[in-house]
């Protein structure tokens, strides 16, 4: 380390840092807290917009890195802590009492694993540390109380009108699966849909919460009309399989979030590679980079490329999905690279942007 090292310079090496997860330097996104010189051992203090459970090994190996290739080569101290903000609240809608960010997954057509995309990515903030909540929005096929192991479970409700949510696995959540009998059809039109929906998200109590997940129904019909004119939405998740097929029903999913002002947080995709249980062989049985094409061609970020693996489908239908089931293989570390990227583009978009968005008007020609 150079002798005339001052901490000011030091501090401005660490500013210029880009976090993989922001996309930007840690100077633009306001992270550096503090930096401080305690014998030969740098002390640095951080806060970053999104959750930082078990990221600091890994942030503080890449920082001793890029140090070192300014020259500064010195034992590092990495204090890190979250700055999680609330984002995208749509003009004229308040923001719902309690929850920073309200975050979209949603697909164009159905199995492409929306749903277990879903409930990871929830999971996996909450390992990560933070306050989370899933609303399963697919009123026709609500699959969350089987992925959360809640099948058979009922709310109950704190005075005869607030609904007190089920708890698993460190989220709270709400299903209209835990209300009714798992095989009564709901046989509904889209204002009933849409009402039960406002029901769900309005009249539980969800408690202070940093993200609450919602899992759409594929498509693009009422519900996803009402989340993005009624509900104030961070951001949206786009899951995906590689085959054209679905990437075609994905991009009407998209570009449905673009129509109505909501951003779009990425694309993730889902069955990317299969990885033979017997002999290890990997094959694309889907394709191959469909989903980092549909990035590149809207602009966003390619989010995930998640396995086909049986143990994953395993896992969530046994109640325990990847992410608290076997929390220590690759495919558990891919959904929580996935929501720590999914945090970070969210909280690179900036903070509350309230009348950013305008209201929707449907007028007859």
């Amino acid at each position: 380390m150079p002798a005339d090292a001052s901490t000011a310079a030091l501090s401005a090496v660490l500013a210029s840092y880009v976090d993989p997860n922001l996309r930007q330097s840690l100077g633009e996104a306001g992270a550096v807290v503090a930096v401080e010189r305690q014998g030969a051992t740098l002390a640095v203090e951080l806060a970053l917009g999104f959750p930082v459970g078990g990221y600091e090994d890994e942030l503080a190996a890449a920082l001793r890195a890029h140090l070192a290739a300014a020259g500064h080569d010195l034992p590092l101290r990495l204090a890190l802590r979250p700055r999680i903000s609330a984002h995208a609240v749509q003009r004229g809608l308040a923001p719902l009492p309690g929850i920073r960010n309200v975050v979209a997954v949603a697909s164009g057509k159905g199995g492409v694993g929306k749903s277990t995309v879903a409930v990871n990515l929830a999971l996996a903030w909450a390992a990560q540390g933070a306050r989370v909540g899933m609303l399963d929005a697919d009123i026709y096929g609500p699959s969350q109380p089987i992925m959360l192991g809640l099948d058979g479970e009922r709310p109950g409700t704190i005075d005869g009108k607030k609904l007190r949510p089920l708890r698993a696995h460190g989220l709270v959540a709400m299903s209209i699966g835990f209300l009714v009998d798992a095989e009564q059809p709901m046989v509904w039109r889209g204002p009933m849909v849409t009402s039960a929906l406002n029901q769900l998200l309005g009249d539980t109590e969800w408690g202070e919460l940093d993200y609450l997940v919602v899992d759409m129904p594929p498509g693009t019909g009422d519900i996803q009309l009402t989340l993005s004119q009624r509900v104030p939405v961070a951001g949206a998740v786009i899951v995906t399989t590689p085959q054209d097929i679905a990437l075609a029903d994905a991009r009407k999913g998209l570009k449905m979030f673009e129509k109505v002002n909501v951003p779009v947080l990425g694309i993730v995709e889902n069955m990317s590679l299969h990885l033979c249980a017997n002999c290890g062989h990997a094959e694309h049985v889907f394709g191959a980079g469909g989903g980092a094409r549909m990035a590149a061609q809207y602009g966003v970020q390619l989010l995930a490329e998640l396995p086909l693996d049986a143990h994953i489908r395993e896992e969530a239908d046994g109640g325990r999905p990847t992410v608290v089931a076997a929390p220590g293989t690759p495919r558990a570390a891919a959904y929580l690279a996935m929501a720590r990227r999914t945090a970070g583009e969210l909280a690179r978009r900036g903070r509350d942007r309230t009348g950013m968005f305008p209201k929707i008007v449907i007028e007859e020609s």
